[in-house]
């Protein structure tokens, strides 16, 4: 085996691509899924494909971040190094609905939970160990307010925005992790799938049958959707590219205010003090 990789919703339709691939590549896998029977059934599927049985399925909530922390707890007592950390979740919910924790529930997932789980497997990671969260091209659009955990975003409930408003804190992260652990060698990257036919862009409107009949069909497959993931994985690259934006395999040009945010340092460390306070987390 090369190393332990670890892929959050490594049984949705990109986490298993990505699984998939990682697998095939010689990597022992630690499959993070929210349902441990379905998160099974794809494992031995997997497994059958690409004739690697090193593959193990854990349940999480990331919505939750005393699951989130069980799963990491459980990692770090194993005290295996991890090579590979993927952030592959993600879900835009179609209603306000609070976590146990007090935060917007897609909020939870998209991008606090993969704060918490980068930052708590840190030890577990040396020189060549790679992170990579799946962001969006949404985070353009994306606003970080003081309602940010609570609410997702200021004014009434709309889950575009609040979308959009997680995949910039998760850019954020990725730019501020980058920079902390650089000196150790860690690589650190963003991975923005496109447009890409999963359940995640359902609307749960009458338009939905539609859309699949005339929008789906144009749009990136899962395996399509994954291949820029995969590359920053798998691929030789350069520690010069950390911190840097990808798609469709290839680094992002971005406007400079994303490379030096305002808000980069004080989301990071305005997580850290959520979680503490809310969670009772500390880093």
């Amino acid at each position: 085996m090369k190393g332990r990789a670890v892929i959050t919703g490594a049984d949705g339709g990109m986490g298993s691509e990505i699984t998939k691939a990682v697998a095939k590549a010689g990597y022992e896998v630690i499959m993070l899924c929210s349902s441990l029977d379905a998160g099974t059934i794809r494992r031995n599927q997997i497994a059958r494909e690409t004739g690697n049985q090193e593959i193990q399925v854990r349940q999480v909530d990331l919505s939750i971040m005393s699951s989130v922390m069980a799963v990491a707890d459980g990692l770090l007592a194993d005290g295996k190094p991890i090579a590979l950390l993927m952030n592959n979740a993600g879900t835009m919910c179609t209603h306000f609905q609070q976590t146990p924790d007090g935060l917007e529930y897609t909020v939870a997932v998209n991008y606090v939970a993969p704060y918490l789980l980068s930052r708590k497997l840190l030890p577990l990671m040396q020189a060549g160990s790679r992170v990579v969260c799946m962001v969006s091209c949404t985070y353009a659009i994306g606003q970080i307010t003081p309602e940010f955990f609570t609410r997702g975003k200021k004014g009434n409930f709309w889950r575009i925005p609040i979308y959009s408003n997680t995949k910039l804190a998760l850019w954020l992260f990725v730019r501020k992790l980058a920079l902390e652990v650089a000196s150790r060698g860690i690589w650190v990257g963003a991975s923005d799938p496109g447009i890409v036919s999963t359940n995640i862009i359902r609307m749960d409107m009458w338009f939905d049958p539609l859309t699949d009949i005339f929008f789906r069909p144009f749009i990136r497959t899962p395996k399509q959707g994954a291949a820029t993931a995969v590359h920053l994985l798998l691929d030789e690259l350069p520690m010069s590219e950390t911190g840097q934006m990808y798609a469709s395999c290839k680094q992002r040009r971005l406007k400079p205010i994303y490379l030096n945010h305002p808000q980069m340092d004080s989301l990071w460390n305005d997580t850290a003090a959520y979680l503490e306070k809310h969670s009772g987390i500390q880093f």
